[in-house]
């Protein structure tokens, strides 16, 4: 057994999915599309040891991609086991683990902590389990750590397949990370954590009256995203971005017990986003399951998209510029 730390991105999805078909295996109710993020990125050490007598998860700082709390830690040390069970039935050890990881972000504020989080614990786990796992392979198993997380394994444009089993729910790159010159720029306007987790409210998301129409049409939804990006018509992939973040959200608002995770802040910089075009700065929010919120333009109108931010004065605690990051990978600056 050895030491191994990896690096994952963050992802945004453009197109988002909500609900699961299956809640152990974290199956989705749809297919979605998203792109990692460049600087939104969390670093993790694994290393098994049968000097450990128990599992140990260290956090360095409080903002990082797996929260102190009692059902973190849990999710933490059965994501281990899932990885210490492939290393024995190919002959490995099922020794315990250190694990040390870190963010460079706030966490539980809708910027996909969960996904860049379980992502490097899969690399670094499986590698230090002496497992080589494919990308595939690595997509599959981060999954049932943390749906979103499969996504944060390949480079830039990814598909999350609609796949009805373990097998074929994975996520696959569409296109490499240079392919479009778009940014995603991060308004950070609450560092506070939300009150009810993504795993907790989707949950209820048949309850809401919309959901099955939205289910219904997202196949056809994706297709037409990646017709976009294909073609770099960032107007049309703009307005269908923001339209589907606005659709998961009112399935949010309508579901039993309704969720609201937009603050003042999120609000005022959503009805912004239009005054901005009309001023023309081609821009576009999209919104995870959080109050912090994504800006999408081309990469020539970020630093204008930011001017606008600073405008803002004291509603926007941070910013992050991002553009298309790469996947999942391995470091060799440890943590410990």
């Amino acid at each position: 057994m050895t030491k191994a730390t990896a690096i994952a991105p963050t992802n945004i999805a453009f197109t988002k999915y909500w609900g699961k078909k299956d809640e152990i295996l974290r199956l989705p109710e749809n297919g979605s599309i998203s792109m990692c993020l460049s600087n939104l990125l969390t670093t993790t050490t694994v290393e098994f040891s049968p000097d450990y007598q128990k599992d140990q998860v260290t956090l360095l700082t409080s903002e990082v991609g797996f929260d102190s709390s009692e059902v973190s830690a849990k999710r933490v040390i059965k994501h281990l086991d899932r990885v210490r069970n492939l290393a024995f039935h190919l002959g490995g050890g099922d020794s315990k683990a250190k694990v040390v990881s870190n963010n460079n972000f706030p966490t539980g504020t809708g910027l996909s902590s969960s996904a860049s989080g379980f992502a490097a614990l899969t690399l670094a786990a499986s590698k230090a389990a002496g497992l080589n796992l494919d990308e595939k392979e690595l997509s599959i198993l981060a999954r049932q750590g943390s749906g979103s997380a499969c996504r944060s394994i390949p480079s830039g444009f990814v598909e999350w397949l609609d796949g009805n089993t373990s097998d074929t729910s994975y996520a696959t790159q569409i296109y490499p990370p240079t392919y479009w010159a778009i940014a995603d720029v991060v308004a950070i306007v609450s560092s506070g954590k939300k009150e009810v987790s993504s795993t907790i409210g989707q949950q209820s998301a048949t309850s809401s009256p919309f959901m099955a129409l939205r289910v219904s049409r997202m196949k056809e939804k994706n297709q037409r995203v990646k017709q976009l990006i294909k073609e770099k018509n960032f107007k049309e992939f703009g307005e269908l971005v923001e339209q589907d973040a606005l659709e998961l959200h009112s399935i949010m608002l309508t579901q039993y017990p309704p969720l609201i995770y937009w603050t003042p802040g999120t609000l005022q910089i959503m009805k912004l986003c239009s005054r901005w075009r009309a001023d023309g700065i081609p821009v576009y929010f999209t919104i995870n399951t959080g109050q912090d919120i994504h800006l999408i333009c081309q990469q020539k109108d970020a630093e204008r998209v930011v001017e606008k931010l600073h405008e803002l004065g004291d509603i926007v605690k941070d910013i992050v510029i991002n553009t298309p990051g790469d996947g999942t990978r391995l470091s060799d600056k440890h943590l410990f």
